[in-house]
This record gives structure tokens, C-alpha cells and sequence, in this order.
């Protein structure tokens, strides 16, 4: 452990621990912008400079080991200022479109400005910008709101393992690129979209389907397979829009493509939203009750005409382990019979 102050309070912490994560521990705010709790710290923002005595110059928290004895300044005019300039800097280059941008409200770069008060930029020259050509069909990119963090490169690298995306280029004509610069083509897990501060990563199904405050956050757990990831399924008008993933999860709100961009079937208008009984060889509508008693019925009548070896299960990768569970153990206990399987190929 080590003992350091920080605003003038002495606290213990972790000797491997940084300095940002010493606050963040004790509920003492540092802005960040490049920094993901589950990602190698990067530096590269600059907005969480602290101040150390006997160091000539402050240095990112977010990268800098914390040392016993060590008295740390996490705010002061001096700090406020430079963290409001290097915000003035990123701003110089970013798009004025927060009225119709996808991620305004949710977005930490706004949420800064706000803090900051900045309303007029005292930095005005030339901006990049890009032609918006990516055919892809779930990832919308639009790298003039990039601010160069870095946080999608390294999920994609460190999370999923891929590489996918990297910085290209030098200077003023540094962007995030794909391989030779072609359309993004990946596993399409979404988990850039997760970590990506600002508006430059979205996702291209809920594109001006609703604000954030428009909508209804509900927990649920994926159907897509048996691990049970939680998602957040954000709803308006009885419709989802999307499909978030929080941090203090089980799957740490990492999703893949199907649990992320494979909801549409939900509200799809071939979806059976009823139990279907096939009388004189058509399908007609029944009530979960009459459904239930009608297999139950057939299950008995099946079972003491042929034996229990003629009855056979198969159950869905889309139910969750414990629904599983019960379902081999209603065909192996209940009915008699080992015939039991469920598909896993979806």
C-alpha cells in the first residue's frame, strides 16, 4: 500500500495504482476523455493532469503510478485552465452539429464544453473532413467528430482481438482508419461504438429514431444464447430503438453483433404473439392455457400408447441455461427419456 495525499486528504491505496484511479477509488473527480476503466491507460487527451509536488510540470493521472508521500492537486485555476484550453484545441476541429447529432446529451465531449463554459473558441483554421462512404451495414463512422482518444482501436484490439481499426496517417491528417482504408468489414460487435466518447461511432439502425431522454431503459438478459449477457433495451412507443449494454454487468457491458444489432425481430410483424393448435390441418390462435393442457394431453396419450422412447425434445439456444435445465429435465425426469437436443447453430 501506499499512503498519499490528495487535496489535502492522506489516503492508502494500491502501490500499482494510478492516480487516477486513487480518485476515482475516493470519489474525487478528474475529466477524462481517452481513459475506459476496462482499456491500457493511452494519455492521449491530456484533460486528467494532475499536479505532484516536486514534479516541474503536471503529468496525466491517468498513466502515472502513484508513489508513498506523494501530494497530488487534482484542481486548481492553473489546472482548470489548461484542461479548458486543450478542450478549446479538440473543439477546433469538431463539428458544431450537437442539435442533430446522434449522441447529443450522452455525449462526454458536450458534457466537458458544459463544465467548462465554453461558448466561443479561440482557435479558428482549418478543419478535416471526410467523405462519408462506409457501406457497412451496423457502423455509422463519421470521423469529423473524432477526437483521436483512441478508445475504439483498443477495445477492438485488447476486447475483441481483432484489430479491425488503427490510426493511419501523421500530423493534422491522423484518423482512425480500416485496413487500406476500405469499408469497415469485422465481426461487427459494436463494443467501438460502446467505448466511443462522442458522435463519431453510432450505430446505424437507431440512426434519428429518438433522444436518449425519449426513451425508456429497461434491463433484460440477451436470448441469443445460453450465457446471459444483461442488456438494456432502450424503448419508445412500445419499440426498441437500440441495444446498450452496462458496465457493472456480468459481460461488462461487452455485447456481441447479435445481442447488440439483432432485435429487429422483436417487433417484427411475422413474429407469432400466439400459441398456434393445428386443427383439421390448419393452425388456428389457442390461449396459453388451452396450448399447454393440448401437449400435455398428446405428451400422456403418446407416452402409454408408444412408450416414452417415442417422444423426443428439442429446446433453443435462445432460452437461457436455466430454462434448459428445466426443459431436459421435464423430458428425462418427467417423460422417461434421454431423447432430448437443441440447436446451437444460430
Amino acid at each position: 500500500m501506499a499512503r498519499i495525499t490528495i487535496n489535502g486528504k492522506t489516503i492508502e491505496v494500491a502501490d500499482t495504482a494510478t492516480i487516477l484511479q486513487a480518485a476515482k477509488l475516493h470519489k474525487i473527480p478528474i475529466p477524462t476523455l481517452c481513459h475506459h476503466p476496462k482499456l491500457t491507460p493511452f494519455g492521449g487527451c491530456r484533460l486528467c493532469i494532475v499536479e505532484v509536488k516536486g514534479m516541474p510540470k503536471p503529468v496525466t493521472s491517468c498513466t502515472t503510478t502513484v508513489g508513498n508521500g506523494m501530494e497530488i492537486t487534482t484542481s486548481s485555476p492553473y489546472l482548470q485552465e489548461l484542461r479548458k484550453t486543450v478542450l478549446e484545441l479538440i473543439l477546433s476541429d469538431h463539428p458544431n452539429d450537437c442539435m442533430i447529432c446522434e449522441k447529443a446529451g450522452d455525449c462526454t465531449l458536450q458534457n466537458l464544453a458544459y463544465d467548462y463554459g465554453i461558448r466561443e473558441n479561440r482557435f479558428q483554421g482549418e478543419r478535416r473532413t471526410y467523405a462519408k462512404r462506409d457501406n457497412n451495414p451496423f457502423v455509422e463512422r463519421d470521423l469529423e467528430k473524432c477526437i483521436l482518444c483512441g478508445r475504439c482501436v483498443k477495445a477492438c484490439d485488447e476486447i475483441q482481438g481483432v484489430e479491425a481499426i488503427d490510426f493511419g496517417y501523421r500530423g493534422f491528417n491522423s484518423k482512425i482508419c480500416t485496413s487500406y482504408e476500405q469499408d469497415l468489414d469485422c465481426e461487427f460487435c459494436g463494443q467501438c461504438i460502446s467505448v466511443c466518447p462522442t458522435g463519431a461511432l453510432t450505430g446505424k439502425l437507431w440512426i434519428r429514431k429518438g433522444r436518449k431522454d425519449h426513451q425508456e431503459e429497461v434491463d433484460t438478459i440477451c436470448t441469443y444464447c445460453g450465457t446471459g449477457c444483461t442488456i438494456t433495451a432502450h424503448v419508445k412507443d412500445n419499440e426498441i430503438l437500440k441495444i446498450t449494454s452496462k458496465e457493472q454487468t456480468m459481460n461488462e457491458g461487452w455485447l456481441c453483433v447479435k445481442g447488440r444489432f439483432g432485435y429487429r425481430f422483436v417487433n417484427s410483424p411475422e413474429r407469432l404473439t400466439r400459441p398456434l393448435i393445428k386443427r383439421n390441418g390448419a393452425f388456428e390462435e389457442a390461449s396459453w392455457p388451452e396450448a399447454l393442457d393440448h401437449v400435455a394431453k398428446r405428451l400422456v396419450e403418446i407416452k402409454a400408447g408408444y412408450g416414452a422412447d417415442a417422444i423426443g425434445g428439442l429446446s433453443s439456444a435462445r432460452c437461457t441455461n436455466e430454462e434448459n435445465y428445466a426443459f431436459q429435465k421435464l423430458i428425462r425426469a418427467g417423460i422417461g427419456t434421454n431423447n432430448v437436443d437443441h440447436c446451437a447453430r444460430l
